[in-house]
């Protein structure tokens, strides 16, 4: 379902006007009301009548998650206080937070772009949506709540953790839309499974998950677990929260909603702007933001953008699904390694669970020792040692093959890795200690 044939099937001509009118007013105004920007494009002595395409947007300066916690609290709002109605912080816990501040205007863009997200996945008036995402000052929950209001769903605000209780309403009230992260849409089948309930037999039938980065072969275990069809959101607290990008019912790429927020990829060691298809970070601008409108935002998200045509007839760039972070990446002896590789592989063997930990050690010779955590399926874990040992050894050699490099598998019983409601933490890297 398209929400807003206007704006989603839009011919790229007009959509590229349309996004060079908005550049050129967002840099008429970051330059005239904050200061922070006014510096950056004095010092590269930029105005907006330099801007002439929306290529010229590669003359711009980028803007890091640094210079929004140097900011803080309001040193990027671009708008008088009292035009503020609503701001939501991120849920980093290292450093000061990064601030999102909204004018109506603001919720209104969200509003719609979340609207547009969840009308992808299948959301109608006629749905109930059971929204799991953290409420307060995260934005994933508001982000859903609004979008679902907007197309006239009903919406269970449930917020995150309390699992007994989610699954309870889950039953009682006919869900027929979970909103989460996959790793918590993943735990609340096991702890189904322990009370006895069968989701296959309930109406719950689309999920839109996001917050995380997850595999395909996630999203295969999770539509397999619920009868559902999985769909991946994106969006992050800096931009404006979910609803920045989305997947239709041909799960092939996100599109993005590139008439409020401009995707870049970049070189990520030189800034240098990459073509179509080369992987990179993604960077966006906020076309049309007003509280704390950002310019070339380096999210460190990797990822590339694809712009051939989609079948679902949505005339939007599309990202691809997230191949990790570059501050999430772990290089091993050299080897660049992201958990996401982990998880795909993992889910292809046969007698492990989709919850992992990886251990990161320096060794007494330097070299960096890696311990991979699996747990083992409640049906396959004995006390059989051949049958473990085998399996250990499968993980090993699959690991290899597809990392080059050398991990040491640890096989747990089920259950005992520690479960999030939020993001699920996948890397313990002791060689920052």
């Amino acid at each position: 379902m398209i929400f807003n044939p206007e704006y989603e099937c839009m011919e790229p001509q007009a959509r590229k006007k349309l996004q060079l009118a908005n550049l050129k007013n967002l840099v008429e105004m970051v330059y005239a009301h904050v200061p922070f920007y006014r510096d950056k494009l004095d010092a590269l002595g930029l105005k907006s009548r330099d801007i002439h395409s929306i290529a010229d947007i590669e003359k711009l300066p980028f803007t890091t998650k640094d210079d929004l916690r140097d900011n803080y609290p309001h040193g990027l709002r671009a708008c008088p206080q009292d035009r503020i109605v609503e701001v939501h912080m991120s849920s980093g816990t290292t450093g000061k937070p990064v601030v999102d501040e909204y004018t109506m205007k603001d919720i209104d863009i969200w509003r719609e772009a979340m609207s547009r997200t969840l009308s992808a996945a299948g959301c109608t008036r006629d749905d109930i949506v059971q929204n799991c995402y953290g409420y307060g000052l995260f934005t994933g929950g508001p982000g859903a709540h609004y979008g679902a209001l907007n197309i006239g769903a009903e919406v269970l605000p449930m917020s995150s953790g309390n699992t007994g209780r989610q699954l309870m309403v889950m039953q009682d009230f006919g869900s027929t839309m979970l909103c989460c992260t996959p790793s918590y849409a993943l735990y609340m089948t096991e702890e189904a499974a322990d009370a006895g309930i069968d989701l296959h037999k309930l109406p719950i039938n689309k999920g839109c998950f996001g917050a995380e980065p997850w595999s395909e072969n996630m999203r295969t275990e999770i539509e397999a677990r619920y009868s559902m069809k999985a769909y991946d959101i994106y969006g992050l607290t800096e931009i404006i929260g979910p609803g920045v990008s989305f997947e239709c019912e041909a799960q092939d790429g996100l599109h993005v909603n590139e008439d409020l927020f401009y995707p870049e990829v970049i070189d990520p060691a030189t800034g240098r702007v990459l073509g179509d298809g080369e992987k990179g970070e993604l960077v966006f601008t906020t076309l049309t933001k007003e509280g704390t409108p950002l310019l070339r935002y380096r999210t460190r998200d990797i990822t590339f953008l694809m712009r051939e045509p989609c079948s679902c007839g949505r005339t939007t760039v599309r990202m691809h699904r997230l191949f990790g972070r570059t501050d999430d990446m772990l290089i091993i002896r050299g080897v660049n390694v992201f958990p996401s590789q982990i998880e795909q592989a993992l889910i292809e063997i046969e007698g492990t669970e989709p919850q992992y930990l990886i251990v990161v050690n320096r060794g007494e010779n330097h070299l960096d020792e890696v311990e991979l955590q699996v747990e083992v399926k409640k049906d396959f874990f004995s006390d059989e040692t051949r049958g473990l040992e085998g399996l250990r050894s499968r993980i090993e050699s699959v690991m290899k093959s597809k990392l080059q490099i050398a991990l040491k598998v640890k096989l747990v019983e089920p259950r005992t890795i520690e479960r999030s409601i939020g993001k699920a933490k996948r890397v313990i890297d002791n060689r920052k200690i």
